[in-house]
């Protein structure tokens, strides 16, 4: 099944969370948090403006991009989790 979002959202394929600490401490899944971190899958086709054109986004599918703790909805497709999210709701790209 393929996902498209819509207007100005991206769809997001979280990052792994790191299961060993930098001092060697391996953690449990209930330890670990959810990464804030992820990889954009899929973009929207940009938000309509007042005018009726559309705003180009400023990420592209492949980003690596960091974003904010409650940041979108969770959602499963083909039992691979993903999260759709708007594009406000990131922070940053990391390079």
């Amino acid at each position: 099944m393929a996902v498209k979002p819509l207007g100005d959202k991206i769809l997001v394929k979280r990052l792994e969370a790191e299961e060993v600490t930098k001092g060697g401490i391996v953690l449990p899944d209930s330890a670990k948090e959810k990464p804030k971190e992820g990889k954009i899958v899929e973009v929207g086709p940009g938000k309509v403006l007042d005018d009726g054109k559309r705003g180009a986004l400023q990420l592209k599918k492949g980003d690596r991009v960091l974003f904010t703790s409650y940041a979108g909805t969770e959602i499963k497709v083909d039992g691979q989790e993903y999260l759709i999210m708007s594009e406000e709701d990131v922070l940053a790209v990391v390079e």
